[in-house]
């Protein structure tokens, strides 16, 4: 036991002895600092420091933006962008599916190639199946052609029962005989106007030109979009004068009159009138004569 005690007194000596800490001039020996310490001074204040580095590390990761530069921690600001990117990609693939089926139906005004179980009233964009459930009672022959005969009519002429609830005033694109009228059982879904060559085309109501261009059947052709949900289109003219994107006013010259395309039988203006998706009889709405 003796011993024993005799150690500590020796560690409790070795650690309360004053020790000084004296800085010396090198060149001339002078004292420039002094200080009297004991080590466990030192162990207090080496302790101290390190739990106040501690401390202050354990701060900085927990509630500083710093802790984003240690690996492992996600960047707050890499979150609102990955989701901000998120969400606008899934805006941008819905704007592209909207757009190819929008341009899939100025295709099918162009070529007048129309598939009538996808024709959907609401709207030219949308082009959808409805299936419907089969019934058990089916109508007879008699019904069945009536059934096709209305439904035919409604398709192409919407405009012709409630044309008094229609309130439209449209500018004649030329005026001259029709050499070929309107007519769904046809297929021709439009009027055939018989003209001089360069007789300027005009437009029938303010637009926005959305195509604009040569195609091999129907030459140069030019379309517009109306405030009104219409479409116009104006086939086999000698020459355009205006381009894609262009805006255009009512009465102002966009083309001018020709015989262009494999399709064209001579100096005419094809002109289409379509609204909602569906193509309609001008002469409902426009004096040609």
């Amino acid at each position: 036991m003796s011993g024993k005690r005799l150690k500590r007194k020796k560690l409790a000596k070795k650690l309360f002895t004053k020790n000084r800490l004296v800085i010396l001039n090198e060149d001339t020996f002078e004292e420039i600092f002094s200080l009297k310490l004991t080590l466990m001074n030192v162990f207090v204040v080496l302790s101290v420091g390190a739990f106040l580095i501690i401390t202050i590390t354990t701060y900085i990761i927990a509630f500083t933006p710093l802790r984003e530069f240690i690996p492992g921690y996600a960047s707050n600001k890499l979150k609102r962008d990955a989701t901000e990117l998120a969400l606008k990609s899934d805006s941008l693939s819905n704007s592209i599916k909207n757009n190819q089926a929008y341009i899939n139906s100025i295709k099918k005004v162009l070529t007048g190639d129309l598939e009538y179980a996808k024709l959907n009233k609401d709207s030219i964009l949308a082009s959808k199946l409805e299936t419907s459930a089969e019934e058990t009672i089916k109508p007879s022959a008699e019904d069945s052609k009536l059934r096709e005969e209305v439904a035919h009519e409604d398709k192409y002429n919407l405009f012709e029962k409630a044309q008094s609830k229609v309130n439209v005033v449209l500018f004649p694109p030329v005026r001259g005989p029709i050499t070929e009228k309107f007519s769904s059982r046809n297929k021709h879904f439009s009027v055939d106007i018989a003209l001089a060559k360069d007789t300027p085309i005009k437009a029938i109501q303010n637009g926005t030109v959305i195509f604009a261009d040569w195609t091999p059947s129907t030459g140069n052709v030019i379309i517009l979009r109306h405030n009104n949900g219409f479409i116009s289109v104006y086939k086999h003219a000698a020459s355009l004068t205006k381009s894609q994107g262009d805006i255009v006013k009512t009465g102002e010259v966009i083309a001018l009159a020709g015989s262009t395309g494999q399709e064209s039988t001579g100096v005419h203006l094809h002109f289409e009138l379509w609204k909602d998706g569906y193509p309609i009889d001008p002469t409902q709405f426009i004096e040609f004569e």
